[in-house]
């Protein structure tokens, strides 16, 4: 895979939804915590299955906690005794993959599985092995509560974009803009779909940018004017002083 291509898929929009998702995992635990408590009140749960759901929830915490500190230890002579060490960047490399794969296959499914999986992708991404990141993304948008799962078939979109998959890529996309959720909005898929479409069917993909030019939202104004000029400037005879010829 080449340099630009890698930019792209580490670049600040994959970087903004992988700190996106765990903002909403955030905020996601607390409601969950704060339901389950109201649900609690009202219906008669076995004392032992609580225990256990309890203990398992500590456990993933647990290990999402030291495969972070793992992530964040220091390499070399010199660091301080409050982190973790290790002598060079292959032992810290060994150590963090065998936590976050812990992580991912122990506790697939949830949050924390979650977490695992996409951080492998990413380093899967930033390594150029791009097959690991698709089986990684896959992992999360096949069993990861819902919201991850979505964002997970964002990235998965990209990085099959990245791999000359583009049909798949778009019908990911597709089914993500008719079926937005909290995590993935309609303007989010829409806006990478045109991305998708640009080479193969630019009039299309000029079509589905159209109306995002003038969104309340400016982020997603600017990507769309930005994406629309690309598009425009590569195809020559598709639009007419910025306006889509119609045909």
């Amino acid at each position: 895979m080449d340099s630009a291509t890698r930019k792209e898929l580490k670049g600040d929009k994959f970087a903004e939804e992988v700190f996106d998702i765990f903002d909403w995992a955030s905020v996601h635990k607390a409601e969950v915590i704060r339901y389950g408590a109201i649900a609690a009140a009202v219906v008669v749960i076995a004392i032992g299955g609580v225990i256990y759901q309890r203990s398992q929830a500590e456990a993933r915490q647990e290990a999402l906690a030291q495969a972070l500190q793992i992530d964040e230890g220091a390499v070399g002579p010199g660091a301080p005794p409050s982190i973790m060490h290790y002598d060079t960047p292959a032992d810290k490399d060994k150590a963090r993959v065998k936590a976050f794969t812990d992580l991912a296959t122990k506790y697939s499914g949830t949050q924390e599985g979650a977490f695992g999986s996409f951080a492998l992708a990413s380093d899967a991404v930033d390594k150029g092995n791009l097959a690991e990141a698709e089986k990684r993304f896959r992992e999360v948008a096949d069993s990861g509560p819902n919201a991850y799962a979505a964002l997970a078939r964002s990235s998965l979109a990209r990085v099959l974009m990245a791999e000359g998959k583009t049909a798949d890529a778009q019908k990911i996309l597709k089914d993500l803009a008719d079926s937005p959720t909290l995590t993935v909005s309609k303007e989010a898929a829409t806006l990478d779909l045109a991305q998708a479409m640009g080479k193969t069917d630019p009039a299309g993909a000029l079509k589905l940018l159209d109306p995002l030019r003038t969104s309340s939202r400016q982020p997603v104004s600017r990507v769309a004017v930005t994406e629309y000029g690309n598009i425009d400037q590569a195809n020559p005879g598709l639009t007419k002083n910025g306006v889509l010829n119609k045909k």
